[in-house]
């Protein structure tokens, strides 16, 4: 194992963090009818990737500290905007929280993310700040397509 850092546990939580407000900011810049709604090629709507990414971060890091293998659960009923603003919102501390509870020293051991991906901590934490990159790079396809300026990707703060 490689010992050099170049982020602190710190640093990386307040890049993901970041992110989380960007694409809070872009959930907050759909129209409702559109979030739920609005799709291009065959893409899942906005509301549906936002709600993936509500189904991944807050039990995955859950899961990581208690090392309980849960499955995956991607129906979690929230059917207007303002309840995904609102599940987001509650479950940022519960990331800051459950986050801070990772020893350093466990990034490098093995977790079966939902009984399904097994790789280090650290792979798995990098996966949900792509996935949520990814999707929401999605939704700024949208938000383009509906004439609406997304946020600008580099205000993450």
């Amino acid at each position: 194992m490689n010992t050099s850092v170049i982020l602190s546990k710190a640093e990386f939580l307040e890049h993901w963090l970041g992110h989380r407000t960007l694409t809070r900011r872009t959930i907050e810049k759909f129209p409702e009818k559109e979030l739920f709604s609005y799709s291009i090629g065959g893409m899942r709507t906005f509301a549906d990737l936002v709600k993936e990414l509500l189904s991944i971060a807050e039990p995955g890091l859950r899961g990581i500290v208690q090392q309980k293998e849960e499955p995956y659960n991607h129906d979690i009923g929230l059917t207007t905007k303002e309840a995904l603003l609102a599940k987001w919102d509650e479950d940022t501390p519960k990331i800051i929280d459950l986050f801070n509870q990772i020893p350093v020293e466990d990034f490098h051991k093995e977790y079966n993310l939902f009984g399904e991906y097994k790789f280090p901590i650290y792979s798995n934490l990098l996966y949900f700040v792509d996935n949520e990159v990814h999707h929401r790079a999605q939704g700024y396809v949208y938000l383009r397509s509906l004439g609406i300026e997304p946020p600008f990707f580099w205000e993450r703060y």
